[in-house]
């Protein structure tokens, strides 16, 4: 296996591919202002397995297209929608965030928890744009500096890993510049990493250790993640993801 496929593997079988928690989920949605009358059209782009999919199927009269690039995720999500009764709500879609095959102007709301990085955060903002409705709705969750000033270990490391983190006031300005109006911003506690991320990830370590016989790769995902974890129990209170919701002006 390549390294994205054990990735893929590692993290199919999670409820979250990253920090998040069905609260948090709703309350982001609770800036939302839903129409009535008419079903509520969603794209939750790198939705993953799922589980803020379902709890916004649960949420809304709805139709929701849930995207990721991976069809073991889609599969995932799939089946636990329909063990939850809102299959009939999902419709899945395997395609790159970048390269989306929607019309403009198609969905009321855009949703994206914990994946808009892969594109950058303002080039996520500037591409999906066009798949909004005026006075729809973008929600999005994003890696975000808590303080103005860091230790140098945890600025260095996350310079590196993503140069576009930035504060709350700086991805505020992104969704102001490219024609948004911000109606919400909070960022998620320590609960939802450690309780809803990391530590089930630790549990699922060994088992994937076992299933890929102990592979040298294997074991490098697995060091990976738990340097991961040592460094967000170090600096925890130096960044988090914030969720940032904005009505689409025109």
């Amino acid at each position: 296996m390549t390294d994205l496929e054990l990735l893929v593997d590692f993290h199919k079988d999670a409820e979250r591919q990253g920090p998040g928690s069905e609260a948090d989920t709703l309350k982001a949605l609770s800036f939302v202002q839903v129409g009535h009358g008419r079903p509520f059209k969603v794209a939750d782009i790198g939705c993953g397995t799922g589980a803020q999919t379902i709890t916004l199927a649960k949420a809304l009269d709805a139709r929701i297209t849930a995207v990721d690039l991976f069809p073991d995720f889609l599969e995932k999500l799939r089946q636990n929608a329909t063990r939850q009764g809102v299959e009939g709500k999902i419709a899945t879609l395997q395609s790159s965030m970048d390269e989306l095959p929607f019309e403009n102007e198609t969905f009321d709301l855009i949703w994206s928890e914990g994946a808009i990085y892969n594109m950058g955060f303002e080039s996520g903002v500037k591409s999906w744009k066009a798949f909004l409705k005026t006075g729809g709705y973008i929600a999005l969750s994003e890696i975000t500096w808590l303080t103005r000033e860091r230790p140098s270990e945890i600025e260095d490391h996350w310079r590196k890993e993503y140069p576009e983190i930035g504060t709350a006031l700086s991805k505020l300005k992104v969704l102001e510049d490219n024609g948004f109006a911000p109606v919400g911003y909070f960022y998620l506690g320590k609960d939802c990493w450690l309780d809803n991320y990391y530590r089930p990830m630790e549990n699922r370590f060994q088992e994937f250790l076992r299933r890929q016989g102990n592979s040298a790769l294997a074991r490098s995902i697995v060091e990976a993640e738990r340097q991961e974890i040592e460094l967000y129990e170090k600096y925890k209170d130096y960044f988090s993801y914030g969720f940032y919701v904005a009505r689409k002006l025109k």
